[in-house]
């Protein structure tokens, strides 16, 4: 974004929805008492709220931005006020769906562009560094919650390690001159 002045060729909804993973994520590391989740998830919060602060300065939609940014909050102050109107054993039950379905969506929302991929027969809307971290996240945090025998952290970073994988193969299929039958001669 920065390199290019512009938000052209990328979607918002992944930096919302890593966000709002983030913030949910923190608020299941102070319930459980986690110290990995809770510097892990401030750290990821501060790097994506940087991010859609970016985001928000190139963009020629501030208004639709903002707009999203705001209900993305407000989403989040209703959901804080529900939780803590929970006694603690039903706090950490439904801020685990919580986080596991957000954490589903974040993994599914770079596949938005999917359709444009396949059309384009190009993988030019996607980030490579970005797909690989998120294997290498996804594999870590299941393996993690596999450690502590903690589902709503194990099951929703599955979908993140398949969904890495589906867009690992779309870099290999849509490799740049992989349409291409032949090799130029060199003079």
């Amino acid at each position: 974004m920065i390199t290019t002045k512009n938000v052209e060729n990328i979607q918002l909804l992944p930096f919302l929805t890593t966000d709002a993973n983030n913030l949910s994520w923190l608020g299941y590391g102070c319930l459980n008492q986690d110290r990995t989740l809770i510097v892990v998830n401030s750290i990821g919060a501060a790097l994506q709220s940087l991010y859609i602060l970016v985001y928000f300065y190139y963009s020629t939609t501030k208004r639709e931005v903002l707009l999203k940014v705001l209900v993305l909050l407000a989403l989040l102050a209703a959901l804080y006020g529900y939780f803590t109107c929970l006694t603690p054993d039903k706090q950490r039950s439904h801020l685990g769906l919580f986080c596991s379905t957000f954490t589903i969506a974040m993994y599914f929302s770079p596949l938005a562009n999917l359709a444009k991929v396949i059309r384009s027969r190009s993988t030019r809307c996607l980030s490579f560094p970005l797909t690989v971290t998120t294997f290498l996240a996804s594999s870590s945090w299941t393996l993690y919650g596999l450690l502590l025998s903690d589902l709503y952290i194990t099951v929703p970073n599955v979908p993140g390690i398949l969904t890495s994988v589906v867009r690992l193969w779309l870099f290999w299929h849509y490799a740049p001159g992989r349409d291409k039958p032949y090799r130029p001669l060199h003079a």
